[in-house]
Parts: structure tokens; sequence; C-alpha cells
């Protein structure tokens, strides 16, 4: 597993966008930009979380910063998933689990003794240079995308 430290440029590695596109992360260099990883689309947690950045997204427009959730849904998951809960947030997919893998959320887990891969829920904060300034691992949802919110607003 690698993984990316605090003060480490933005990887030039790319996901699939919504469109089923392609989609390069340092297209977002420029602003501000939050890059979010959460398990699954429609799950109970993985929902609160996106409405919760979906809900403060003219915050962190206005804020200029860009967010970005990814998991490794497909394109049409996303798309359901965002009509049904009316989020504005973009999506993107990692089927390939290269971005996963080089920010280092793509890990071993356990659940009732078995062991399997999967998504570190994780958020990095990156500033308009492209530059990490901010890790969170093993996020709790609650709350969660305001206090990414407040680390944006001390970046200004």
């Amino acid at each position: 597993m690698m993984a990316i430290d605090v003060g480490a440029m933005l990887p030039e590695l790319a996901l699939t966008d919504m469109n089923n596109g392609p989609l390069n992360l340092t297209s977002f260099v420029g602003k501000p930009f939050i890059l979010y990883f959460y398990p699954k689309d429609d799950t109970p947690g993985c929902t609160i979380e996106a409405k919760d950045f979906s809900a403060l997204s003219d915050d962190f427009a206005k804020a200029g910063a860009s967010v970005l959730g990814v998991s490794k849904d497909t394109s049409t998951k996303h798309q359901k998933f965002t009509e049904k809960y009316g989020l504005s947030i973009p999506l993107a997919t990692d089927e390939s689990n290269d971005v996963m893998a080089a920010l280092g959320v793509w890990v071993e887990k356990s659940m009732y003794g078995k062991s399997y891969m999967g998504i570190e829920r994780s958020t990095f904060l990156f500033d308009a240079s492209g530059r990490l300034v901010q890790v969170w691992r093993k996020v709790k949802v609650a709350g969660h995308a305001a206090e990414v919110l407040d680390a944006v607003h001390a970046l200004a």
C-alpha cells in the first residue's frame, strides 16, 4: 500500500466521472480541492456524508474550493445515487484502484472475523497549488463536512 503525506503534490492520476469520461486529478489545481473517499453509494454512512457535503456545496464554492467524492461504484450507480438524494457534488469512480492505492485508502479491513480489501473512509485537502495540506483518515461522518469546510477557510 502506498500513501501520500502532507506536503506531497496531487498525483497525476485519472478517475472516471459520472458521465463515464476521464477525469484527471490535476485538473483541480488552481483552487483548494477536497477529495474524499467513501465505501459505497446508497449505504447509511456514505449517504449522510454525501448529503452533508452537498448541503455545504455553496459554502465550499464561496470559499473557492472544489469537492469530489470517490468510490468503486460505477458511473451509472453514481448517477442513480445523485438523483435519488439530490446530491450537488460530483462523484467519480476508481474501479482500477489506482488512485485509492496511491493515496493509501485501499486497505485490508475486517468484519465478523473475515478480512477483505476495502476503502478506508478518508478525506484529503489540497491547496490551490495542488499540495496536500490536511488528511483525515478513518473518518467519522457526523460533522465531518463542516470540519473540512473550516479547514478550507483556514487556508485563506
